[in-house]
């Protein structure tokens, strides 16, 4: 049954498989009227396996585990209710920390269905009141809890809306429109009812091409934006492409929405574009492709009907119809009278390097470019010339250069390293140390680091690129050229130049040296936090105390209250920086009285606030 007003009318703020900054959203999210605390009931009978309080993440969750052996999940909650919230609370007092882990013995909690389980909250990373809902299997796959017949409190006759769509040249020969470029196109919509949304123009294509688009979908009677379910892409009227998210595996399964959207496009033009092929490196079970896994191989002179189905969970669907040509490729130059000096410029795709050179020469010829990598020297040539650009193309596995040279300008090439997929991979320099395990990454990708040293004698690190996605963490070690004084209140921060930082770890070693794991490329910088976390009492409200918090770099990783000298419960909320203590307590000392509260951040220093309560 469904967890929140069941029976009722019910709205979705967010739904299975939609795409989010770093994974595929696992479940739903089910608005609660913009407030907290509205019965949430348990969806089937079972027994309550798992309990979890935290300020990030679900927050405030909870499991059922069914007869069936799948388990629904209950996130961002305010309150538990019943005997299991008496239990947690039990252990929470006997660890003295608030933020807890509980897993439960089968038919210790039975629910029935339909038992009031907990209450609504906007607890963890939720940016709203809402209840996040999912349902798992005994391996932790996600699956859509709307594939079990849809439920009568959600209405749906909302088709999915295009909003663009891209091909993109996938090998060294590949083009689109003539160039080796992503080309991107808004759609026509047809009028009348069931019309598809089209492109009217034949596109020029050839080589091994992918398709892409940007989307989304409504619920009835709701504006948000939501995910589209599923997609499928006919050739010529055969099948030839097909992606579900209906179930996903968690939590690295959901990582993979890096590489199931175009992660380089996103970081730099902000949109979100969905891959209609399988790239490499992604093993999720949500397609259905034949051997070119969704990659269209373009023949000259052939003619591509294109059609794309968009779906939702409950199969309202959105037809989209584009043709393609296969045209062989072939130099052209074409010229353009803004072009008044030569430059270089340079972009790494896939494995491949793809060099722009401004030729403002009216030649009909057009100069060659040079790599250079110590004393050997290759000259390529243009694959074409637009608008006055020469623009090279060179397959980066037959070995990296060390400059790129075009007239009289010459350009250093800042990549250092390639990280094959499924291999580990180790680097060295003066400075750093990098250590990539099979799965790091995705695919193949080419990897620069720089220092820039400041007089203190660490500076600021830089690896990789952020617009290049990580898949696992990856292992680095930072060598300041000058140890720190205090080594327990240093560690490596994620950093950029416009002052912003946040904390990442490392442990010293007796080199000087400090290692942590990443998660993303990024630059870093090494700071000591010597400044202990501040707090003070900002009220009583319905007679309880309100605490608000700060921590000027490393944030806040312990807090306890100690009223009388006996510990009692602090719950913290990290979106506005608040420690407060509940109502529902009932193990803890009477709020009166002399009392402390002790903050501690990540970086160990310690503030002892004394209240007289």
């Amino acid at each position: 049954m469904f967890p929140i007003a069941p029976g009722k009318p019910g709205f979705l703020a967010g739904s299975m498989g939609e795409l989010r900054p770093n994974h595929f959203h696992g479940g739903l999210d089910i608005k609660t009227g913009g407030g907290v605390n509205q019965p949430v009931y348990a969806a089937a009978e079972g027994y309550i396996s798992r309990l979890k309080q935290s300020s990030f993440g679900y927050g405030n969750v909870l499991y059922i585990t069914h007869p069936n052996g799948l388990t629904t999940v209950y996130g961002h909650l305010n309150e538990f209710r019943g005997p299991v919230a008496a239990e947690l609370q039990r252990r929470q007092y006997q660890k003295e920390s608030y933020e807890l882990e509980a897993f439960f013995e089968k038919d210790q909690f039975p629910v029935k269905r339909g038992e009031v389980v907990a209450l609504s909250g906007n607890t963890g990373g939720s940016a709203g009141p809402h209840l996040h809902w999912e349902v798992r299997d005994a391996q932790d796959r996600q699956y859509n809890p709307l594939q079990w017949g849809g439920f009568p409190e959600i209405q749906d006759h909302v088709a999915p809306t295009l909003q663009a769509f891209g091909l993109e040249p996938l090998g060294i020969d590949s083009r689109v429109q003539r160039v080796f470029a992503k080309a991107v196109f808004a759609p026509k919509v047809l009028p009348g009812p069931g019309a598809a949304t089209v492109w009217p123009d034949t596109i020029s294509c050839f080589g091994a091409v992918g398709l892409l688009i940007q989307g989304f979908d409504r619920f009835d009677n709701a504006w948000n934006k939501n995910g589209i379910q599923r997609v499928t892409m006919q050739v010529n009227g055969q099948p030839f492409y097909e992606h579900n998210i209906d179930a996903v595996p968690f939590p690295v399964g959901t990582r993979q929405v890096a590489n199931f959207v175009d992660f380089a496009y996103q970081y730099g033009q902000g949109r979100t574009m969905q891959k209609l092929w399988v790239d490499e490196g992604n093993d999720l079970s949500i397609y259905n492709t034949g051997p070119t896994k969704g990659r269209l191989l373009v023949e000259p002179g052939k003619v591509y009907n294109i059609d794309i189905t968009l779906a939702d969970s409950y199969n309202n669907q959105t037809p989209v119809r584009l043709v393609l040509r296969g045209e062989q490729p072939a130099y052209f130059k074409t010229r353009s009278a803004a072009a008044k000096k030569p430059a270089l410029r340079f972009e790494v795709t896939r494995n491949l390097l793809k060099a722009v050179a401004t030729d403002p020469s009216a030649d009909s010829g057009a100069a060659n470019l040079v790599l250079l990598r110590g004393s050997r020297r290759l000259e390529i040539k243009p694959s074409y010339t637009q608008n006055s650009e020469n623009v090279y193309l060179y397959d980066l596995r037959a070995g990296l250069p060390d400059s790129l040279r075009f007239g009289g300008i010459t350009k250093k090439f800042d990549r250092q390293l390639l990280v094959a997929a499924g291999k580990e991979t180790s680097y060295a320099t003066a400075y750093l140390n990098l250590a990539f395990g099979p799965e790091s990454v995705f695919d193949n990708v080419y990897v620069g680091t720089t220092f820039l040293p400041e007089a203190t004698g660490r500076g600021f690190w830089t690896v990789g690129s952020p617009a290049l996605p990580l898949y696992r963490p990856v292992t680095l070690t930072l060598k300041p050229a000058t140890p720190p004084t205090d080594p327990a209140r240093t560690a490596i921060y994620s950093a950029t130049k416009n002052g912003g930082k946040a904390y990442v770890g490392g442990k010293w070693d007796d080199k000087g040296q400090i290692t942590a794991s990443i998660r993303q490329f990024a630059s870093y910088r090494i700071l000591t936090d010597s400044v202990a976390p501040k707090g003070s009492l900002a009220g009583r409200p319905a007679g309880q105390l309100l605490f608000r918090v700060s921590d000027d770099l490393s944030g806040l990783a312990s807090y306890r209250l100690f009223v009388g000298g006996k510990f009692r419960l602090l719950r913290f909320e990290h979106k506005n920086s608040t420690l407060f203590t509940v109502p529902t307590d009932t193990l803890g000392p009477r709020l009166r009285g002399p009392a402390e509260l002790r903050l501690t951040d990540q970086a160990g220093n310690e503030r002892v606030i004394p209240l007289s309560l």
